[in-house]
């Protein structure tokens, strides 16, 4: 598949992982263009020429970091990060606005992502936090207690 979910953008080959200078654990690479979607006042951040890095540590208060060591915190963003929120309202798709609780609950949500991806609808890399497809992290405990099976199996171990 080709489009903002294919290996052609990701941002993994381009960046090793680092590890975060908090809580010490290491993470995968994440664009400048992925940070500047999210930071506030963009126009004010001064990015450095180096790689940065996406820390999905729910008890952490980094969000991205540098290879030099520098952190951007949740408190400097205007987006939620739902990798970070306790509650089941935060967003897991951002390109369609679709919650952690309406991916439990309402089944068509991946089917209808899953779909607009196919299309190249999508755009992962600029407006989920962590740059990547969030087809990954749809709630597979919804589907296995209704005793089925995902839509579309084959994309829920690549993205």
């Amino acid at each position: 598949m080709s489009g903002c979910c294919s290996i052609s953008c990701s941002t993994s080959e381009k960046h090793k992982r680092h590890r975060c200078p908090v809580n010490g654990k290491a993470y995968e690479g994440v664009s400048e263009k992925t940070i500047l979607h999210h930071v506030k006042e963009p126009w004010r951040w001064q990015g450095k020429q180096q790689n940065y890095y996406f820390c999905d540590d729910p008890e952490c208060d980094v969000v991205y970091f540098g290879q030099d060591n520098s952190i951007i915190e949740k408190s400097s963003l205007r987006t939620i990060v739902g990798v970070k929120e306790k509650s089941g309202a935060f967003p897991i798709c951002y390109c369609f606005g679709v919650s952690a609780n309406q991916a439990a609950t309402t089944p068509e949500t991946k089917a209808f992502i899953v779909q607009k991806t196919k299309e190249h609808v999508c755009e992962c890399e600029a407006r989920n936090p962590s740059g990547k497809c969030c087809l990954k992290d749809f709630p597979k405990s919804y589907y296995k207690r209704r005793q089925t099976t995902l839509p579309f199996q084959e994309y829920s171990n690549d993205h």
